[in-house]
């Protein structure tokens, strides 16, 4: 296909897609090209699987409802930190700065959600999110084909009812019949997925669990409350962005962080390292788990 074609092609799709409305001769003459050449590209989006709709007064528009605005709309995703992050950047710009409502205009209608999503997800991995979403719309099982395991260290098939994933694609949620569990499965790990010909059995199980600021997982929260100092909240800022909700500054040294965390796992490494810059705060629970990780580590010195 020439190269202007192509160009054409592209401009059409933005035209199409924008909150404008043309008609035919509107494109034609912004396009510099017959109107003719307009109902052949319609055609060629048409036979590439796009939805073409044609509204009143004669204007034509690509419909977002049109499978590969999914795809599209999957090739770059954001993390809940990368888009707090990016917020935080565009909060920075002045009010008065048209970049500012530009950049958020163009965010809300490439992502066309009421927030960023998550991840970046491209090649093969893509395609299994497609599909996982596909399940998940049907209401159909799945085989996750040869999931790497982070626990078992093997690759094995996973037969789960996939109902939700966490704001990024990155991860997940599935109900496991063989272990009678809700988990997260991390995409990246999946060699390829398998839509089964089988409704879910078990909906009335389905349950998304929690994700901490620590990126630990559970389905029970626990309440802790840590003083840091400057390389502490710094460390953790940088390390964590979405630590940054939870935080309050105390002064021009000290801070507060009062979060809740699903297992003490992820929280208790961070402080072991910095237990000469952090103060636990009325957390009884997590002191005692830091004095067994404590008597554990000497029993093997």
């Amino acid at each position: 296909m020439e190269q202007t074609k192509i160009e054409r092609l592209l401009r059409l799709m933005k035209l199409m897609t924008g909150n404008v409305n043309y008609t035919i001769n509107d494109l034609a003459e912004r396009l510099d090209t017959s109107y003719r050449s307009i109902y052949r590209y319609i055609e060629s989006f048409k036979e590439a699987g796009f939805v073409v709709q044609k509204l009143e007064g004669g204007v034509y528009k690509l419909s977002k409802e049109s499978p590969q605005f999914k795809d599209i709309s999957q090739l770059v995703h954001f993390t809940d930190e990368e888009a707090h992050i990016v917020n935080q950047l565009i909060e920075g710009l002045d009010d008065t700065n048209m970049l500012k409502q530009n950049l958020r205009k163009k965010l809300c209608s490439v992502y066309n959600c009421t927030s960023m999503a998550s991840s970046v997800v491209r090649g093969a991995n893509a395609s299994n999110v497609n599909r996982l979403v596909e399940a998940i719309e049907s209401r159909c099982q799945v085989v996750l084909c040869g999931y790497a395991s982070s626990h078992t260290g093997n690759r094995r098939d996973r037969v789960v009812e996939p109902f939700g994933f966490t704001t990024n694609y990155v991860q997940v949620w599935c109900y496991e019949s063989e272990s009678g569990m809700n988990k997260l499965f991390k995409t990246s790990r999946i060699a390829s997925v398998e839509v089964l010909d089988m409704a879910w059995e078990h909906m009335d199980k389905h349950s998304e669990g929690y994700i901490d600021i620590f990126r630990m997982t559970g389905f029970e929260q626990y309440d802790v409350k840590l003083k840091l100092g400057m390389l502490a909240h710094n460390l953790l800022v940088e390390e964590y962005p979405l630590a940054e909700r939870d935080i309050k500054e105390l002064d021009a040294n000290t801070w507060f962080l009062d979060t809740k965390v699903c297992n003490y796992r992820g929280i208790g490494r961070f402080v072991m390292g910095l237990m000469d810059d952090i103060e636990i705060v009325d957390s009884p629970e997590f002191s005692a788990y830091l004095k067994r990780y404590i008597d554990a580590i000497s029993v093997k010195l």
